[in-house]
């Protein structure tokens, strides 16, 4: 067992003494703060400010917006949109006497879970090149000689590129909180927050909204991550895999749209990575439920898995 918990320290080793891994954190940091300054100068996030006339102020907001919709030319529809979710949701804060917070770190965390997009790439690099480098390099070789099986090798990688994924995820929520607590202050240990949910409005604790939110995202980290690591292993191509993956990843949904009419969509992977879609009560596609997605996802899971092993383990290396 030390011998595998090693081959696993080693991984990880191997992955972040790379100048290669830092420079992709710092990247994502410059990101943060980058949105984080952008939102600071052009966002108004002191709108609402700590006093007891929060009610007042509302109304007059509502009074503004209202006024200017009916300024509004039918054409510019998208204004007369926002101004609209703005008005329900000064409503809900008046008619259930929710004081408004000021815009601080657990927002500007809850904004950037679609960032995670940021870390499934990254993670589809290093689980790209993890089983494929090896082979290219020529280092397999050095693996296999090991008194230890071909099956503890390739899990020990995959682990590793799961903690990595973790450990980024991590970072970024990390980094998101700092960053939104230097930029706009903190509202509180646990404030509840107003948000859209399911056609309405519903007042929230912001840590279990941080906790879903990036909770789901990892859903479809996971099984991206897998799908390149079984594409490294399979063809020992790592641009191939980071190729592959990285397409489908933004892609996926528009492959769903496209067959949404046919009765085999709902089985396509990315009609199911994202599970939130239950929770705000906005059923992609007719008939899903989310004991169907997440037996299609376990498939679709086990399936890449048995692959990378298949591939790995009986592959002949003698020529490499």
């Amino acid at each position: 067992m030390n011998n595998f918990f090693n081959l696993i320290a080693n991984e990880l080793i191997k992955t972040y003494i790379r100048k290669s891994t830092w420079v992709m954190y710092i990247v994502l940091a410059a990101i943060v703060i980058g949105a984080a300054a952008i939102v600071a100068a052009f966002d108004d996030t002191d709108k609402v400010s700590d006093n007891e006339n929060w009610r007042e102020a509302l109304q007059a907001e509502n009074e503004a917006l209202t006024k200017e919709n009916e300024e509004t030319d039918e054409d510019d529809s998208f204004i007369i949109d926002i101004n609209m979710d703005t008005i329900h949701e000064n409503n809900y804060h008046l008619e259930n006497n929710i004081e408004p917070i000021k815009y601080g770190a657990w927002q500007y965390t809850i904004e950037n879970s679609g960032l995670l997009s940021v870390v499934s790439l990254l993670t589809i690099i290093i689980a790209a090149g993890i089983v494929a480098n090896e082979f290219r390099w020529g280092s397999i070789k050095l693996l296999l000689i090991r008194p230890i099986s071909r099956t503890k090798i390739l899990i020990s990688k995959y682990i590793a590129v799961l903690l990595f994924a973790l450990i980024t995820l991590l970072f970024l929520l990390i980094i998101n909180w700092i960053t939104g607590a230097l930029f706009f202050g903190v509202e509180g240990f646990n404030p509840d927050i107003v948000l859209s949910k399911d056609g309405g409005y519903e007042a929230v604790s912001v840590i279990s909204e941080v906790v879903s939110g990036y909770g789901y995202g990892l859903v479809n980290l996971v099984m991206m991550t897998t799908f390149a690591f079984m594409i490294s292993a399979v063809f020992r191509n790592s641009a191939l895999a980071i190729g592959t993956a990285i397409f489908l990843m933004f892609a996926g949904n528009t492959i769903v749209t496209a067959f949404a009419e046919r009765p085999f969509a709902k089985y396509i992977l990315f009609a199911n990575t994202n599970l939130k879609q239950y929770a705000d009560g906005n059923v992609w596609i007719e008939g899903m439920t989310l004991g169907f997605s997440i037996t299609v996802l376990i498939v679709y899971y086990l399936i890449f898995i048995a692959l990378a092993w298949v591939f790995f383990v009986q592959r002949d290396v003698a020529g490499q």
